[in-house]
């Protein structure tokens, strides 16, 4: 199950991590690139404004190929099975690798944008069916932990990108094509081991009405011992499903048996986006400096945040399935919340005192703490476990849908609010955290050590009235 969990990651969540990250180490070497090719290409040098554009177009046109891919990734993994679709993804990859890597050579910059394109596909497929696939095989005692895996080698990757992008590495002016292009690698590895695991067992029973196989791959998960518990509990979804063919993401909005699980789902991934992570990531780099950190040493600082954020995902791993899911995502938002009050007066009073910007670092820190405790990871987790096997590919097509959406819209957004609300944009994030928080508090029953059915009788009276 752990090699299982390592196999998908590698080139599922790992990808999506490492794309984010790695893009910011090259920015002053593609303006260079950029500038040069345009003057090569038409005699003149590049507008300014034309530059930034073209600029914005390389770094946000990933996450119009997420939102692609994540439109997709559901109906993949029916159709080419949980294992096949994430097999078929690392295509995608490798040929967006080749377009980024031959971009410089050729002085062709719109390769760069097609790679960028090609590449957030790949992470939205990823994003999209890498939980599935680890919450269909994990026993109900380790679906918390392994879910988890997908946000382990989330931040795993933001970190790793973090590190090969500095300057001594694949960040320099000489390197920064093989940087891009460096992504193929996961892909390769994932090519390379998951065709040993089997594919996921409620597949290959639900879907595919193939009980050998569904036994054959439990018995690999599981031993040959343990295996029939869970088989027992996949006949039983499969009794409850009764044949229903896999729903489409509209007919989740029209099914009134998954009305609030759908709700909750778009609160948790809308409020994971709009928490404020991408603030103190913006806001890193000022407050480091403020704290008088030398320019040449913030990356390695900011290697500090992404050690953080890979530390709390371990964490939130070994204590999800001891805790619960309820504690962990609630006690992250309201942390959030204390940390956003504390950076909003440590900003307001930056200049007053000495000891005040490392005040605001602390909160930096804990912060991406806080998130990486609670809304990081389990926000995933829970969209695996409360929807059954005829809408789970739908439900994380939706979600996924919103996610990009969210990180582009927030993206977009951002400056603006920053420039206008400075300091204080952290008290927009702190209502933001509170309000998910209590509906959390309100709607969300604990799902520990629950089958999907369970969690689905849960949401019964929710969905139904009390005297359903």
């Amino acid at each position: 199950l752990f090699l299982a969990v390592c196999a998908v990651g590698i080139g599922g969540t790992f990808q999506y991590g490492y794309n984010v990250s790695i893009i910011n180490a090259p920015t002053q070497h593609i303006h260079r690139f950029l500038n040069e090719t345009w003057t090569t290409r038409y005699r003149k040098e590049l507008n300014p404004d034309l530059l930034t554009f073209l600029w914005s177009v390389i770094a946000s046109i990933f996450s119009l190929g997420g939102l692609c891919g994540a439109l997709i990734g559901g109906s993949m993994a029916i159709r080419l099975g949980r294992k096949g679709a994430l097999l078929m993804n690392n295509v995608i990859a490798i040929l967006a690798s080749i377009l980024m890597g031959i971009s410089f050579p050729t002085g062709l910059f719109e390769l760069l944008i097609v790679g960028r394109f090609l590449i957030g596909i790949n992470s939205g497929i990823g994003l999209c069916v890498q939980p599935l696939y680890i919450g269909e095989v994990a026993p109900k005692h380790l679906r918390g932990g392994m879910a988890m895996g997908s946000s382990i080698f989330l931040t795993g990757g933001i970190l790793t990108g973090q590190i090969i992008g500095l300057r001594e590495l694949l960040g320099g002016e000489t390197y920064w094509p093989l940087l891009l292009s460096s992504s193929c690698f996961p892909a390769f590895a994932q090519l390379l081991f998951l065709p040993w695991f089997p594919e996921s067992p409620r597949y290959l029973l639900i879907d595919r009405g193939d009980e050998l196989s569904c036994a054959k791959a439990l018995k690999r998960f599981h031993g040959s011992s343990d295996y029939r518990r869970e088989m027992e509990d996949i006949q039983r979804e499969c009794l409850a499903v009764d044949g229903e063919k896999p729903k489409k993401p509209w007919q989740l909005f029209t099914d009134r048996g998954v009305r609030w699980q759908l709700i909750t789902v778009i609160v948790m991934t809308m409020g994971q986006q709009l928490s404020g992570i991408n603030a103190i990531y913006f806001y890193a780099t000022y407050i480091f400096k403020q704290a008088g950190i030398s320019a040449e040493k913030i990356p390695y600082v900011t290697l500090g945040t992404g050690a953080c954020e890979c530390l709390t995902a371990l964490t939130c791993g070994l204590l999800i399935d001891y805790v619960g899911r309820r504690y962990l995502i609630i006690g992250g938002y309201l942390l959030m919340s204390l940390w956003s009050t504390v950076l909003t007066f440590s900003l307001t009073y930056q200049d007053l005192y000495w000891w005040v910007p490392y005040v605001s670092m602390a909160s930096i820190f804990a912060f991406i703490l806080s998130f990486g405790l609670g809304p990081g990871g389990i926000t995933n987790t829970l969209t695996a476990e409360l929807f059954i096997q005829s809408s789970r590919p739908a439900a994380y097509m939706i979600a996924g849908t919103i996610s990009w959406i969210s990180f582009f819209t927030i993206g977009m957004l951002f400056p603006f609010i920053v420039n206008g609300l400075k300091q204080y944009c952290f008290l927009v994030f702190l209502l933001e955290c509170s309000v998910v928080a209590a509906f959390i508090f309100l709607v969300i029953p604990e799902t520990k050590n629950k089958s999907f059915l369970e969690i689905k009788k849960e949401f019964h009276k929710l969905n139904f009235g009390r005297n359903a």
